[in-house]
């Protein structure tokens, strides 16, 4: 499945419009304003909550939490080293996946096992914040959505511009 994921540049908090490839409206992401680190609601077009995001506090590097139906259910962690950066999304299972790639520019894979299984791209997109997801048949399209936020959140604070 495509989808294009947009931020919205006026509003509160950490906003973000999710669309299908051919313009239909998929989900949204509301930034919750005046709280302890970052926390998002992924929800549905009718409002309903699929996933909470919680920033993580006093941890060793930048690290949220997904939570459905009130469970912990992936952490996304960004590793880095020396010469590197990566992210980590840990989900129940053998499902973890690693993302690489070049964060900056919005061109960045999900990998499990070594497979490429959703790759986000911003090279066909020009304006503001505003890119691709393209995601295997199968795969849990939330979870791998949810941790593109989180990762656009890390790497595109406008505190660190």
């Amino acid at each position: 499945m495509r989808y294009v994921m947009k931020q919205k540049l006026f509003s509160w908090g950490d906003d973000f419009t999710i669309k299908t490839a051919d313009g239909q409206d998929a989900f949204f992401v509301d930034g919750k304003t005046f709280s302890f680190g970052d926390q998002l609601s992924f929800q549905d077009m009718s409002g309903n909550e699929l996933a909470f995001i919680k920033q993580k506090l006093l941890s060793w590097g930048p690290t949220y939490e997904v939570y459905m139906d009130g469970e912990l259910y992936a952490v996304v962690k960004k590793k880095a080293s020396f010469l590197s950066s990566k992210f980590t999304v840990d989900v129940p299972g053998p499902k973890d996946f690693d993302v690489k790639g070049n964060f900056p520019r919005f061109e960045y894979s999900f990998l499990r096992d070594g497979r490429e299984v959703a790759a986000v791209s911003k090279k066909w997109f020009s304006w503001g914040d505003t890119y691709g997801v393209e995601i295997d048949d199968g795969e849990d399209d939330v979870v791998i959505l949810a941790s593109t936020v989180v990762i656009d959140m890390v790497c595109h604070d406008n505190n660190n511009d």
